[in-house]
């Protein structure tokens, strides 16, 4: 199994010693760096091979949000930090996880399960653009579902991860519905509002502001009805 290579960035120590604790008790886990501030985070992007970085927000000089923002391709991140008030922001930029201190190992596993989610479906080669797959994969536990695409009704945005709802059952994903907006096939699967995504082949009936799909029912953002309405021809 390959190693997922990770860099500690936390200007604390006690964090850092944390972090590179719970670290060494994950096999698929290897630290390649640990850094106290930006400066020496950039030097070890540009030294190592990074797949992930355990990220805080609140440093000195350049804070962790400040720095993901510069990077021109950010490896994947999670945030840790004290402060719940950076959440939103945390998630804005795409981040796998946030993890408030004092963070416990049980959660630090969490999100190590979501990174291998996100870095499995990162690593799934695509065919030729003619024969797209009609299919991804979902980790729940330890096993990779796979799930066709036409099964698939409608996502909803949950606070650090995606409810994928079935035909006949609810998948929980640990990504963010943006990446799920990024990796579905844009013919068959639009935002119509900004916590939903929906499967334009299951839409049943369009009702006021309302979606009707199998067994439930999706809202339309006022934004997104204009585009939802040229895509069904209405």
């Amino acid at each position: 199994m390959k190693k997922i290579n990770c860099m500690i960035v936390d200007d604390e120590p006690i964090a850092r010693d944390i972090l590179q604790t719970y670290i060494q008790r994950v096999p698929e886990l290897e630290l390649v760096k640990s850094c106290r501030n930006a400066t020496e985070a950039y030097e070890g992007l540009y030294s190592q091979q990074v797949d992930l970085i355990f990220l805080d927000i609140q440093m000195p000089v350049i804070t962790g949000t400040e720095f993901v923002r510069s990077l021109r391709k950010s490896p994947l991140v999670v945030f840790t930090t004290a402060y719940s008030s950076y959440a939103v922001e945390g998630f804005e930029l795409n981040s796998v996880d946030y993890l408030l201190k004092p963070i416990t190992f049980e959660r630090f596993y969490q999100a190590v399960q979501k990174v291998s989610e996100r870095m499995a479906i990162k690593q799934i080669p695509l065919p030729e653009a003619a024969h797209q797959p009609d299919y991804l994969f979902i980790r729940q536990d330890n096993r990779l579902v796979r799930v066709a695409h036409d099964q698939i009704l409608y996502l909803q945005a949950e606070r650090d991860f995606s409810s994928v709802y079935l035909k006949e059952t609810r998948l929980f994903a640990g990504m963010h519905l943006k990446l799920f907006e990024d990796i579905l096939p844009p013919g068959q699967f639009l935002r119509v509002h900004r916590s939903y995504i929906v499967n334009l082949k299951a839409i049943r009936a369009i009702k006021g502001n309302m979606i009707e799909l199998e067994n439930a029912e999706v809202p339309i953002g006022t934004s997104n009805r204009e585009e939802l309405f040229q895509r069904l021809q209405l």
